[in-house]
Parts: structure tokens; sequence; C-alpha cells
């Protein structure tokens, strides 16, 4: 993937982030500190205004690089598992992996990080289902696929974070973190179209 390429792909991210900031923080005050969009818009903000010279390194570091940002930028849990994830998927890239292998590398970290799995009302909820639909080649579905994974979030029980304190009344809600990967899944699927990618 060329500089041009990250350029857009930082563009389009700080986008759907920043447009959302506001839902996302909503999502947020009602199972947890109440921060989520003020902090990743405070991240995406650090990734646009030195989107150049991320654009100007190789993939594998211009991801690495990204990672590094969001872990000192954004606040909260968020930050880490974010950043986490994108240096995952760096070390995966240097490896020449493809892009299913990135991903998956990329969610073991956050798993690492974040002491979590599946099933704890965390993004990771959304990650790995969109992990193994994009590991089964169903490109075209996922953004569905992200979709319906929020949506199970809102039945689940929260685990990890300040959600967790509030046992059963964390039910009800869509989880902020896989909300917000929602986005960013969207957001990455709708720029892979416009450039034939897909």
């Amino acid at each position: 993937m060329n500089g041009d390429f990250i350029d857009a792909l930082i563009a389009a991210a700080h986008s759907t982030i920043s447009d959302h900031a506001d839902e996302l923080t909503r999502l947020d005050q009602a199972i947890g500190d109440g921060d989520h969009g003020i902090n990743l818009k405070r991240g995406f903000d650090a990734l646009l205004a030195d989107r150049e010279a991320i654009a100007g390194l190789g993939y594998p570091e211009a991801l690495h690089k990204a990672g590094m940002t969001l872990v000192m930028k954004v606040g909260g849990a968020s930050g880490p598992l974010f950043g986490s994830l994108l240096m995952g998927m760096a070390k995966a890239a240097g490896r020449g992996e493809d892009l299913a292998s990135q991903l998956g590398e990329g969610i073991e970290m956050v798993k690492k990080r974040g002491k979590s799995d599946v099933g704890a009302k965390t993004m990771l909820d959304l990650l790995v289902p969109v992990h193994e639909a994009l590991a089964a080649g169903r490109i075209d579905d996922l953004p569905q696929v992200a979709d319906d994974a929020v949506v199970r979030t809102r039945d689940m029980q929260a685990m990890r974070g300040r959600a967790s304190f509030l046992g059963e009344r964390s039910i009800g809600h869509d989880d902020p973190g896989a909300s917000s990967a929602r986005l960013l899944v969207h957001a990455v699927h709708r720029l892979l179209g416009e450039r034939g990618i897909l």
C-alpha cells in the first residue's frame, strides 16, 4: 500500500470518528466514563496532523507509527487497545503476511493488552467476527458483519472496563468500543471499494 493510500486511509478514519464523536460519547455515557468519542477524536486529530509523515513511511512502519500515536494521544482504554491492534498488524505486515493475517495478529495483541476475549462486551466482539469473515474471503459482507456484531453486544453483560461495574445494568446498550470499530470497518471498506482494491 503506497503513501497516497495511507494518506487517504488516515483521512477517511479521521472523518468517520469526527463525524460520530458525539454519538460515541453518548454511548459511553450510558455504561462507561463518557469520554470515548472525545478521546478517540483527539487521537485521530493527531493522526491527521501527522499524516504526511506517516504516509511517507513504508506500510508496516506507518501502521506501527499510527498505533503508537493512538497509544500516546488517546486517553482511557481505547488508545492502548486500538494502538495495539495497529501495532500487531504492523508486525504481520512486516513479515509480508496478508490482510487477514495482519488483522489476526492485531487481535491477539488486543486480547493480551486488554486481558479479554470475545463475549466480554468489548471491541473484540466485533473484531473477531470481522476477521473470520475476512479470512473466509467474504469481503463484501464485512460492513454487515460489523453491524450485526455491534447489535449482539447489546445483549451482553460487560466483563471488562468501567462498564463491568454496572453488572447486569450494562445489558441493553451497544458497546462503545465495538461501535467505534464498526465505524472504522465501514470507512476502510468504503475506501477499498472506491480505490478498486476489493
